[in-house]
């Protein structure tokens, strides 16, 4: 029950679409008809809606963030489970047919969980190559791979394994967006498709 109770809990609250739900609370219509289709803040953005985004993105983090908590309450230990369970509910939902988000804004929600200084790092990573290249794919893929090699350098190589498979999860769903960035026509943000 202490490995399934983290997958079962961390999942679950993945699993809660804040854009779609959002979006539509807001008139702002059905986020899988609007660009890319994925639930995440990105999307929410080309609704043309910056406090809308601005919410999903800090509520997506939050649900992540809140998984491991909770497993470090109940669970002491299998924070590792609830961070991969948050992150498969989001990118999964079993609500809308397993079809969701990319996985950024709540592996830096269960990055802060897991250890503050690895999700400072994130942090600091994400935004300052979306600052940089204004590309919000790039910043999310580098952000996720330092996650990692933030936890070896940081001292918490506990969290290695679960953050490293995270990071190649992101990888994978950015596929699409990886093509797009050899061929150079991957769209940048506040810039014409």
């Amino acid at each position: 029950m202490e490995t399934i109770l983290p997958l079962f809990v961390g999942y679950f609250m993945g699993c809660v679409p804040f854009g779609l739900i959002l979006t539509r609370l807001t008139g702002a219509g059905d986020l899988r008809a609007i660009g890319s289709g994925n639930i995440g803040a990105t999307n929410v953005l080309r609704t043309g809606k910056k406090g809308l985004a601005a919410a999903t993105l800090l509520l997506d983090l939050g649900k992540g963030l809140a998984a491991v908590l909770v497993a470090r309450h109940f669970w002491p230990g299998a924070e590792p489970l609830a961070a991969l369970a948050a992150v498969l509910g989001h990118c999964f939902p079993v609500w809308l047919k397993f079809k969701g988000g990319k996985g950024v804004a709540t592996l830096m929600g269960v990055a802060l969980g897991l250890a503050w200084p690895i999700g400072l790092v994130y942090a600091v990573v994400w935004l300052g190559v979306l600052f940089a290249s204004r590309i919000s794919s790039l910043g999310g893929m580098c952000a996720a791979l330092a996650a990692p090699v933030a936890a070896v350098l940081l001292g918490h190589a506990a969290y290695v394994p679960v953050l490293g498979l995270l990071a190649l999860l992101v990888l994978f769903l950015h596929r699409e967006n990886i093509a797009r960035l050899r061929a150079g026509t991957e769209p940048k943000v506040g810039g014409r498709k």
